[in-house]
């Protein structure tokens, strides 16, 4: 069956009332907001489940079953999400394309249309004098990787795409179609990719499907612009380096997944052929799926800070429930892939790759790392490990990460199990527990209530530096949804739920929608001071982890001289800090109204 155009399922999502159509099966009422009635999902006496009219979206607080129309058809009609997109627009009056030859002669002219483009964004980095040959060079890059990767560069010009495409005799409404043009608002198009770098992305047939776009000029943003969702282009699904890499994937068993094109280019110049990229967004289950049609072997090659090591743990989320056996590259500390080549050289890059040991072991010598001295810091090491345990397919697997676990901790192996199982029930383990499921504690209600206010108020969002946002968040699906919505964050005054949830994953999609049928909208100004306190929280709790960490790092008999007078003067220097701040024990409960 062909797919249906994103702006159709659009349209559809946009014309279907949510509360008339689950009313047909479920006695739906008013609560503030929201509607509420018996799940049709679970047995259950007293009513759980939400419907969000604002949102287009349903939860149930006792299975935590959640989505939106088409999700609510295809659970209650045994229909594919495509069936249940055909099913609502007949319901609607929305014509769908059929499958066939209409919607695969489109899929042919965009490939086309992006293939043509390409070749002249290639011949105009060869242009003398052009800006982006001087950018690539100063990042070591050659004329002949220039035509090893297919680099290209998009004129700083609004026209330059219109008119090739123009001369090429190709519509600029494709042009559209394929995210290669934007429509202006007054009526014609521009090029979406204008002053940058750019990169192909090519499906694993070899087709051009879209383009990455890296910026050149100083403060211009984004860095990185890609090609948006198109009928041939799915970020969820796309890896950047196809499909150059699969013959090395097949000759050595494994992939190498990093996070940027220049990342992957830069292992590619080491040697590593194998490397892929995702293209903008987080490594997914499409992803993961992808991967093991290929490999059972994958290796994760983050940056090496605070943020790139909770990136791949985001990504065990992906990647441990398909089966595959993942291995996580350590970067030195403030080094990317690229810089680590310009550095050090080829050998340094292919060795950090080489000697990669398992991600769990990495996560576990984590886990232990934040203390093991008292009976609640074994419980919260390992509270932290075991959801992704519970991932693991292969119970041998298991079993022995489980024994490395209680061994860290100091522990017994029988309670890291029993840790592990109530994880993968959804009981105890604390990241994997459903909403609601138990009383949420400081941290938990802190994080709530800042994604709730984000929710609400989308451009709160652009109040908060990513950067440190990654160091700040503890790992799991809140912390992955108040990403998500920081990424999102620009001009759009909502929150389009269904958009923002294809980009989860599972446990952490399960959180936006039982949010977005939860409790009353914050005023603004609340929710400003929401988001206010909370990262003032998170920043205080920080500290003490670092405090925490030298204090035990003091205590160890074999410490270097020179290191030990660099740690006391780091505690001395985090002292003066706090007093200088005059940092006030916060209250951990957010403000606003309780949940």
């Amino acid at each position: 069956m062909s797919r249906i155009p994103d702006e159709i399922i659009q349209q559809v999502r946009d014309r279907v009332d949510v509360v008339a159509l689950i009313g047909r099966r479920v006695s739906l009422k008013r609560a503030g907001r929201n509607y509420k009635g018996l799940c049709p999902f679970h047995h259950e006496k007293t009513p759980s489940f939400n419907v969000n009219p604002d949102r287009g979206t349903f939860y149930c607080f006792g299975c935590q079953e959640g989505g939106d129309v088409f999700s609510f058809v295809e659970r209650t009609e045994g229909l594919n999400f495509l069936e249940a997109v055909r099913s609502l627009a007949r319901e609607c009056g929305i014509s769908v394309p059929e499958s066939g030859g209409a919607a695969s002669g489109l899929a042919e002219r965009l490939h086309e249309a992006n293939a043509f483009l390409l070749e002249r964004y290639r011949a105009e980095l060869l242009r003398p004098g052009c800006p982006g040959a001087a950018y690539l060079g100063e990042r070591g890059l050659r004329p002949e990787d220039w035509e090893r990767f297919e680099i290209g560069f998009a004129p700083d010009r609004w026209d330059f795409a219109v008119g090739a495409l123009r001369a090429a005799r190709v519509p600029a409404e494709l042009g559209e179609t394929a995210g290669i043009l934007s429509p202006r608002s007054g009526g014609g198009h521009y090029d979406r990719l204008r002053g940058r770098i750019v990169f192909p992305i090519r499906d694993a047939r070899g087709r051009v499907i879209g383009f990455g776009g890296r910026a050149i000029a100083a403060g211009q943003e984004p860095k990185y612009l890609n090609t948006p969702e198109t009928p041939i282009f799915r970020k969820r699904e796309a890896l950047y380096g196809m499909p150059r890499a699969l013959e090395a994937i097949r000759r050595t068993g494994r992939a190498v997944v990093v996070e940027g094109y220049f990342d992957q280019i830069a292992l590619c110049r080491a040697g590593i052929e194998s490397a892929l990229a995702t293209c903008g967004t987080a490594l997914t289950s499409d992803h993961a799926r992808a991967l093991l049609l290929r490999t059972r072997a994958v290796v994760l090659l983050f940056d090496g800070d605070a943020a790139g090591e909770r990136a791949m743990e985001r990504a065990l989320e992906a990647l441990l429930p398909a089966g595959l056996r993942v291995c996580a590259a350590r970067l030195p500390a403030g080094e990317d892939p690229d810089s680590l080549l310009a550095r050090q050289g080829a050998d340094a890059l292919r060795a950090v790759v080489e000697n990669a040991p398992a991600a769990l072991d990495v996560v576990i010598d984590r886990a232990a790392s934040a203390g093991t001295e008292t009976p609640w810091q074994k419980a919260d090491a390992v509270a932290a490990v075991a959801p992704l345990l519970a991932l693991v397919s292969s119970a041998l697997e298991r079993g022995e990460y489980c024994a490395r676990l209680a061994l860290a901790v100091g522990t017994e192996p029988r309670h890291v199990e029993a840790a592990v199982r109530a994880a993968e029930r959804g009981e105890d383990a604390r990241d994997a527990m459903p909403v609601g499921a138990r009383r949420a504690g400081p941290e938990e209600r802190n994080l709530r209530q800042l994604a709730q206010s984000l929710i609400e108020h989308p451009p709160l969002g652009r109040r908060i530096a990513c950067e440190e946002l990654g160091e700040l968040l503890p790992r799991g699906p809140l912390a992955e949804l108040i990403t998500a919505l920081v990424d999102a964050a620009g001009e759009a005054r909502e929150v389009r739920v269904p958009e923002l949830a294809a980009s989860l994953s599972e446990s952490a999609r399960t959180v936006l929608h039982a949010l977005s049928v939860e409790g009353d909208a914050l005023p603004e100004e609340i929710a400003a001071r929401t988001v206010a306190d909370t990262l003032a929280w998170l920043r205080e709790q920080r500290r003490k982890r670092v405090e925490r960490d030298i204090t035990r790092r003091l205590r160890s008999a074999d410490l270097d001289p020179d290191e030990k007078r660099r740690l006391l003067a780091e505690r001395q220097r985090l002292l003066h800090e706090r007093r200088r701040s005059e940092v006030q024990p916060m209250d951990p409960t957010p403000v606003g109204p309780p949940a």
